[in-house]
Order: structure tokens, then C-alpha cells, then sequence
């Protein structure tokens, strides 16, 4: 399972309650895109309409813009394949206040391409300093460590 596009921003933006695997509509030169780590996850989200998931905002770029077709919108809402009991579950999240659908990271899973989707709460200013102070000394501690 090797991350081909990530998110990093998001656990610092947000915490995470819970988390999904989902697969993903793609083109053809999507995919190939996809799996040469061409793409962007940032201010992407799911949202859910008609019993169906979309990834929204998510940008992929043409792999070859010159054999891309013209009609192609790199930001197109992708479609999202999870049974029907998870994408009520996500609605039923979704639709609690506070609570928002985003995308972690993009990932090889033999030879499909699968999502990590996590049901998040933003996080205020004063929890992502503690977050930040939390990672720092845990640094500082594994360096001192890996001296001794």
C-alpha cells in the first residue's frame, strides 16, 4: 500500500473520529496521473447526494495535456464506491453539526486506486499549538534516545 497523494494539513486541521476506505471513479490518465503522484488533496472534501458519494475539489492534472481530451476539467466532482450502509452512516455524520467528510490520503491497493476518507472536527487555534508542542518533544525525545 504505498501513499501516492496525502493530505498532510489535515491532521493538523482537523481530528479525526473516523475513518474509511473507499475506491474511486477515475479516467484512464486520471489514474496514470494519480499513480505518478500528480494531484492535489487540499480544501478537497465528500459530500453526499442521492445515495451517492463525491470526492468535490479534489484536482488532478491532465498526465498528457497533449492526448487529454479538450472537454477535460481537472476539479470535476469524482464519484466514490462504498456499499450503501457506509454511505448512510456518512450522511447520518455529515449531517451532525460540526462534522465534516475529507479525504487523508490516495493509495495504490494492487493494482486500484482506493481513498482513505475520515469523518473530521476542525480543530480551534490552542488545540493545534498542542498538537505541535506534542510532536516537537516527542522529536526531541526520540533524538536523544538515538544519541545514547
Amino acid at each position: 500500500m504505498a501513499s501516492l497523494i496525502e493530505y498532510k494539513k489535515a491532521r493538523l486541521k482537523f481530528a479525526v473520529e473516523e475513518k474509511f476506505e473507499a475506491g474511486i471513479e477515475l479516467f484512464g490518465f486520471e489514474t496514470k496521473a494519480v499513480k505518478s503522484n500528480l494531484g492535489n488533496l487540499d480544501g478537497s472534501h465528500v459530500t453526499i447526494r442521492g445515495g451517492e458519494a463525491f470526492l468535490v475539489n479534489m484536482t488532478i492534472p491532465a498526465y498528457q495535456p497533449a492526448n487529454t481530451p479538450e472537454s477535460y476539467v481537472p476539479n470535476r466532482p469524482r464519484k466514490l464506491l462504498l456499499t450503501k450502509k457506509e454511505i448512510l452512516l456518512l450522511s447520518q455524520m455529515e449531517q451532525e453539526k460540526g462534522l465534516t467528510i475529507v479525504p487523508l490520503s490516495l493509495y495504490n491497493k494492487g493494482r486500484n486506486v482506493k481513498v482513505e476518507v475520515a469523518v473530521v472536527r476542525g480543530k480551534q487555534k490552542h488545540d493545534k499549538r498542542e498538537d505541535i508542542k506534542k510532536r516537537d518533544t516527542e522529536r526531541d525525545v526520540r533524538r536523544e534516545f538515538k544519541a545514547r
